[in-house]
């Protein structure tokens, strides 16, 4: 099952991050401290890298400050072994931050440190988390050739706890490039070292992966016993997460033997253990399956139901970001609960030494203890109203979640000037003739996960997604004056990582999705829509136009309204391409963005 794939991929991120989630914020204060006190020698390099790692996932720009301080550090006391340290745990943080250029070039100024003073284990760390990288791009032949050269480092040195982690990426990048025999072979390796190492999670993990492939290769019988050897293991570990994931694949082997009541059974479990969890991207895959499964049935309205209800949920979450937010969330809530289970014990420890010392009376007690509870709620109260936030602002723009929160609704509001981008598809449904329903999706989401990435560095608002197009605009929430520049700056940016990605996937001989982008300035209106699920949205000719820049485009191009032209024709080469007729505004010219 090609879903379940995430659980491997956030097994690595725990591998990545169960250190800082494990300690969070409270380890790091207590590090921050120790500074003001340190001597300027290596120690305090360490300090300073060991709050950069800590912070990696909880807060990756401080990552970044106190990693540059122990870089300097280390660089003028000479010391190359904290130099290496530093360049690698910045590179973990500008990756999540998807900063990726900058995350390569601080991995491989850490592994050059490593090789010229022989540290083959800072080596593997610098080479694993390469691959790591070009992985999660979709590089797959530069994954698979910097993994090589890890297991070629190490391939005599019976480091099964390192070598294993290799074995089991590579197997995962051939699972991704449909060569399930390379995979099962290296699974099978990773799952023996792992074996010797004796590693619960890691070998439920192997064993997930290789069921994964027996599904995939619809040997159902194999499937199922993988999958049960690593559902004991989770059941023992209470991973509910994964626990989820097993019964999603236990559904889906039932349903594809056409057992469609034993398949809703399982469907059911996996999203009672999903919600447990309140992982959203498992709700989608669940509404997908069930909609598959209705639908085998003859029950087409319920088919319909779960399908809107996979829509609803996969537009969103995105990829391989939420899942790491996913993970650092439920270790962070472990966290929570265990440190605040110690506090309240301590609590009461202190309230019946403060009686005992202090002869308080039994009236004086009560009110003491009453005021503990009064504490107490309050602090629970301020927690869910920060998740509260913290989910409104995943969905709205700050500054209307901020209005929404103040005053209980929001205004709708006029902007004079702002710039709209659309991009679509070209070859979308030639594409989806090619593909299953899953890789379509998985390849849209991908695409759209690295528009995101490239529309937040130049400042810009996603609006939403319809089908294959993608809606941004610049100049709003909060206007500026450079909202043309930034919009047509994202869109040749965005046409740039379609070209690349286009000539990787001819590389493979695979099919590619070709782009149109269209963009257009003027007056919008903007405000929320809707009472439920509310949803950030802006209307008005403008965009009707943005619109038609898109589709009047060519595909590989940027095509742009005359109004945009003229506040960009001094940052940009452009070319005139003729002229489009639109509704109530006349002819409107046209111009190709040339170069950057």
């Amino acid at each position: 099952m090609k879903k379940l794939l995430p659980i491997l991929l956030v097994s690595l991120l725990l591998q990545q991050i169960s250190f800082a989630q494990k300690y969070g914020q409270a380890l790091v204060d207590s590090l921050v401290t120790q500074i003001p006190h340190a001597i300027e020698d290596t120690n305090k390099v360490n300090l300073l890298n060991d709050i950069c790692f800590t912070y990696r996932d909880l807060n990756p720009n401080k990552c970044i400050e106190y990693g540059q301080q122990g870089l300097a550090l280390a660089e003028n006391l000479k010391w190359e072994k904290g130099i290496a340290t530093s360049y690698n745990i910045m590179g973990l943080a500008y990756s999540n931050i998807g900063k990726y250029d900058q995350a390569l070039k601080m991995f491989f100024s850490s592994l050059k440190i490593n090789e010229s003073v022989a540290n083959k284990g800072g080596m593997a760390t610098n080479y694993n988390n390469i691959g790591l990288l070009y992985w999660s791009q979709k590089d797959y032949n530069e994954a698979l050739a910097i993994y090589s050269k890890v297991i070629k480092l190490l391939e005599n040195s019976n480091k099964w706890e390192i070598l294993n982690h290799p074995y089991n990426n590579i197997a995962g990048i051939y699972a991704d490039m449909g060569n399930y025999e390379e995979a099962l072979k290296n699974y099978k390796i990773s799952l023996k070292m792992r074996e010797k190492v004796n590693d619960k999670t890691l070998i439920a993990d192997s064993y997930t992966g290789l069921g994964i492939i027996y599904q995939r290769m619809k040997r159902f019988d194999e499937a199922l016993m993988q999958f049960r050897q690593a559902y004991s293991i989770y059941e023992e570990t209470k991973n509910d997460f994964a626990l989820a994931g097993i019964n999603a694949s236990f559904g889906e082997i039932d349903a594809a033997l056409k057992k469609f009541s034993e398949a809703k059974i399982y469907f059911d479990k996996a999203m009672e253990l999903y919600k447990k969890t309140g992982d959203p991207q498992g709700y989608y895959f669940i509404y997908e399956d069930l909609a598959t499964l209705e639908s085998a049935v003859g029950n087409h309205q319920k088919a319909l139901e779960n399908y809107k209800l996979f829509i609803i949920y996969r537009d969103s979450t995105t990829n391989q970001e939420n899942s790491r937010k996913l993970v650092q969330t439920m270790m962070q809530y472990d966290f929570d609960k265990k440190e605040n289970f110690t506090r309240a014990e301590q609590e009461k420890k202190d309230i019946v030494q403060r009686i005992i010392r202090n002869s308080i009376t039994g009236g004086l007690a009560g009110a003491l203890l009453f005021l503990v509870i009064v504490y107490r709620q309050r602090n629970k109260i301020s927690k869910e109203k920060k998740r509260s936030e913290e989910l409104l602002l995943n969905i709205l723009p700050s500054e209307v979640a901020e209005e929404l929160k103040t005053t209980g609704a929001t205004t709708a509001k006029d902007f004079s000037e702002v710039t709209v981008l659309f991009t679509d598809f070209k070859n979308f449904t030639a594409m989806s003739e090619q593909l299953t329903a899953q890789e379509l999706v998985n390849e849209i989401n991908y695409c759209y996960s690295a528009f995101d990435n490239i529309i937040t560095k130049h400042g810009i608002e996603k609006i939403k997604t319809i089908g294959d197009s993608y809606m941004c605009a610049g100049g709003l929430p909060v206007a500026n004056t450079t909202h043309a520049e930034e919009t047509v700056s994202a869109a040749l940016e965005i046409r740039d990582f379609m070209e690349a990605e286009q000539l990787k996937r001819s590389a493979l001989n695979k099919p590619f999705f070709e782009i149109r982008i269209g963009c257009n300035t003027g007056p919008v209106v903007a405000g929320i829509v809707g009472i439920k699920k509310f949803a950030y949205d802006i209307w008005g000719d403008t965009v009707n136009i943005a619109s038609r820049m898109e589709s009047s485009g060519a595909a590989g191009k940027v095509n742009i309204s005359q109004s945009t032209y003229e506040l960009v024709k001094t940052k940009f080469t452009c070319t005139h391409r003729g002229k489009i007729t639109a509704k109530n505004k006349g002819e409107i010219d046209m111009y190709f963005v040339d170069v950057l």
